[in-house]
């Protein structure tokens, strides 16, 4: 973000500057012309206004718009510090105003550009508003009005000349910085800016009887709370923190939809899913060798599953999820129980067959290592070992666990598969070696529960749809399979029909987003009758609700 954009870099507003600023934020441009008095006057009308958390959305959307004009923002943080000084002058104990006045204080956060702080204004108002109560419900409310924002013709003339390509992925980096430099001497510094604002809008008004004695009242206020601020402002540095971290992931999950979702979609199509018969025949066939399979002995042997039990007993006492000996198996050696924390985000590979709730998921820094490789593809069947029949690709899908909140998963490195021996592929095998987290994304959870895993009852599993399929016209026929009854097939009868993805229930997933990867695996597969799906939601991307 070029200099030009630093607002609050900016100098001071001087009368005429003012004069503009007001008519712009108070939309009374018949008062331009007034003397100078009236300007003063009118300065301390406009910031005396309450810090409405009721505005109407559309107010909302004007405000923050007409916040990035140049002295605008210096008169709309001046107002809003002075709001948050009354809330906490009437309950300095009231954590939450602290927080109210944390959120101000990080918009005025040096070289903090407008458009960014835009962004911001409209994430914290919705945050101020939740109380501290639902902060990730809070954002995602907030994320409507972003865009409608950034879409204001005098907003987008703003990011379209930085060239943004990936706009909310930039925000997101953006904010992130912020994030990093949040620390409590940055909010002092920042008061202090604030202050210094106060102090030479306020001194403007002065000389004017009844309302300097006010605005010199006022300035004594803000000045007792900067005194307090260092003991206070500590304890709203975990909820600041928390509430960036909700806005980066949202601002990031938005960049996904709008870059690799599956959007705006009439049919999404694919060539099915290939049966184990046939990949192994193609895995032994094509030549050269599919590039993610390895010969010779395992790198990464299995954990056997007699010597795991007593390890697994103890810590399913504790919360943990079961493991069955072949969920076992596909983890080698350094296998542990892990609590993972929120925030944070987990990745599942899979395609529009595969449940989206299901055991299977890698960690944010797995699925970007498999992302920057040079064939993700390649990477993600080799070092998570996952066989072609087990799941095409083609999407992924993502699980997002919020500050405060806390799942228990076993996590370690994927071992070596090898196929049975009946099936004569020798050596060959997947290598594996890249850690998988395993836990079962579809039981619910609830801040009551503490997120812990409960009984397989209420599950919040992929409602699935099972077509019998014509594999030379591609006609699919829906069919009244239930899941427990599709599993009961042979593998020659499964191979008559395919299972879709229907809808995502858990509303924690958000997704499908394409992969890129494509949707096969060999060139012989190309010449395959491509089958259309109709536009269910579970093939459309949707963003979840988190809760």
């Amino acid at each position: 973000m070029n200099a030009a954009d630093r607002q609050n870099e900016a100098p001071l507003l001087n009368v005429d500057q003012l004069r503009e600023a007001l008519a712009f934020m108070t939309r009374q441009y018949g008062r331009v012309a007034d003397s100078t008095q009236g300007v003063f006057v009118w300065l301390w009308e406009a910031i005396q206004g309450d810090f409405n958390q009721e505005r109407s959305l559309g107010q909302v959307a004007f405000d923050t718009a007409i916040s990035i004009i140049p002295g605008v923002d210096q008169v709309c943080d001046v107002r809003d510090l002075i709001a948050n000084g009354k809330q906490i002058n009437e309950d300095k104990t009231n954590v939450w105003a602290w927080v109210s006045l944390g959120l101000t204080l990080i918009g005025l956060f040096p070289s903090l550009g407008s458009l960014v702080k835009g962004v911001l204004k409209i994430f914290f108002l919705f945050i101020r508003r939740s109380g501290g109560n639902a902060v990730a419900k809070a954002v995602d409310e907030a994320m409507t009005w972003v865009i409608a924002f950034l879409r204001r013709r005098e907003v987008a003339k703003y990011w379209k000349a930085l060239k943004w390509d990936d706009l909310f992925g930039e925000l997101a980096r953006y904010v992130r910085q912020v994030r990093e430099r949040l620390n409590l001497q940055a909010l002092l510094q920042a008061f202090d800016r604030g202050m210094a604002l106060l102090r030479n809008l306020l001194g403007m008004v002065a000389n004017i009887p009844v309302v300097g004695r006010r605005a010199a009242e006022t300035v004594e206020m803000m000045a007792r709370i900067r005194r307090e601020a260092d003991e206070y402002l500590q304890h709203a540095l975990k909820p600041l923190q928390d509430a960036l971290d909700a806005i980066i992931r949202r601002l990031e999950l938005e960049d996904l939809a709008q870059r690799s979702g599956i959007l705006n979609t009439r049919n999404v199509h694919f060539r099915g899913g290939l049966p184990e018969a046939r990949a192994v025949t193609l895995m032994r066939e094509t030549k050269p060798r599919p590039k993610w399979l390895s010969d010779g002995a395992a790198e990464f042997k299995p954990v056997k599953p007699a010597k795991f039990k007593p390890e697994l007993e103890h810590a399913r006492s504790l919360g943990w999820p079961t493991l069955t000996d072949d969920e076992i198996k596909t983890f080698a050696e350094g296998l542990r129980a892990v609590e993972l924390k929120g925030p944070l985000r987990l990745y599942r590979v899979v395609g529009p067959g595969n449940m989206a709730a299901a055991k299977d998921w890698v960690s944010e820094e797995v699925f970007r290592r498999l992302q920057q490789a040079d064939d993700p593809k390649t990477a993600w069947r080799r070092h998570l070992a996952v066989w072609p029949d087990w799941n095409p690709d083609g999407q992924f899908v993502v699980f997002d666990l919020q500050p405060g909140e806390s799942i228990k998963v076993w996590a370690g490195p994927a071992s070596s598969q090898f196929k049975p021996e009946k099936l004569e592929m020798g050596e060959l095998h997947l290598e594996g070696g890249y850690e998988q987290i395993k836990f079962d994304a579809a039981l619910p959870r609830t801040p009551e529960d503490g997120y812990r895993f409960e009984p397989r009852t209420g599950q919040l599993y992929d409602e699935m749809q099972y077509y019998e399929v014509d594999r030379h016209t591609g006609q699919m026929r829906a069919t009244r399979l239930s899941r427990q009854e599709y599993l009961a097939l042979s593998p020659r009868e499964r191979a008559r029909y395919e299972s879709v993805r229907v809808r995502i229930i858990n509303p924690r997933i958000s997704g499908p987003f394409e992969t890129g990867w494509s949707y096969t695996d060999f060139d012989a597969q190309l010449p395959d009758v491509t089958l259309g799906l109709p536009a269910l939601p579970g093939q459309l991307t949707h963003l979840g609700n988190t809760r």
